[in-house]
């Protein structure tokens, strides 16, 4: 799929979003739920207008900050050359947000299930893809594990981002195991993420190190 194709995907899915709010405004609550709790409890509402609106009104700003951050990139030819891995990323990630958007909007119709076992598999694909562009991406200043040692070596940039992509692999098929056990839902997405972002940056500096020690014998 080529970059055209996946943004007027994306489009129209933030476009299909507002609609169907306006559609179904008359059909809310005046209160409607919005944020859910570990165990799936609804916590957070709105009223109605924000409730339907809000989420589609992130997401096209999200799709913005996707479209400038690779355009005033420094690095940005090196995007370039990851291109499709990061057209299929947010073509994901926005389908996700639809997701979302259908699930809190089919709660709030009256239909009782538990969200947090619902969202499990979907992130669970996101952050797997995630693990994969990482794998595949070039040094840059917008995506990936850029810290000041990957930013200074390409060799650092390219192991640690390896490293990155399997841990978030790893990470995103425990998140998916979110739905079979939605008591630990939280715990199986968050641990592991947090995990697979931190220890790079940690790797990373051990790299360097190792590196410079290198450079500083020849």
């Amino acid at each position: 799929m080529n970059t055209r194709n996946a943004h007027i995907i994306i489009i129209a899915l933030i476009l299909a979003s507002f609609l169907l709010g306006a559609y179904l405004h008359p059909h809310m609550p005046e209160r409607m739920a919005t944020h859910w709790d570990a165990a799936g409890q609804v916590n957070g509402y709105m009223n109605r207008t924000w409730g339907l609106f809000l989420m589609p009104l992130l997401s096209a700003f999200i799709f913005l900050a996707f479209l400038l951050a690779p355009r005033m990139d420094p690095l940005r030819k090196n995007i370039d050359q990851f291109r499709g891995y990061l057209d299929i990323f947010m073509l994901l990630f926005f389908s996700f947000l639809s997701y979302l958007y259908l699930l809190t909007l089919l709660w709030n119709l009256g239909y009782q299930f538990n969200l947090i076992s619902f969202m499990a598999p979907g992130l669970g694909v996101i952050i797997y893809y995630t693990g994969v562009m990482m794998e595949n991406a070039r040094q840059n200043w917008s995506i990936g594990i850029r810290t000041a040692w990957t930013l200074s070596s390409e060799a650092v940039w390219d192991r640690t981002n390896r490293l990155a992509g399997r841990l978030f692999k790893a990470a995103g098929a425990l998140a998916a195991l979110g739905a079979v056990f939605p008591d630990l839902a939280v715990y199986l997405i968050l641990v592991p993420v947090v995990l697979a972002a931190v220890y790079p940056i940690i790797y990373s500096y051990r790299e360097y190190q190792k590196e410079f020690k290198i450079l500083g014998r020849i």
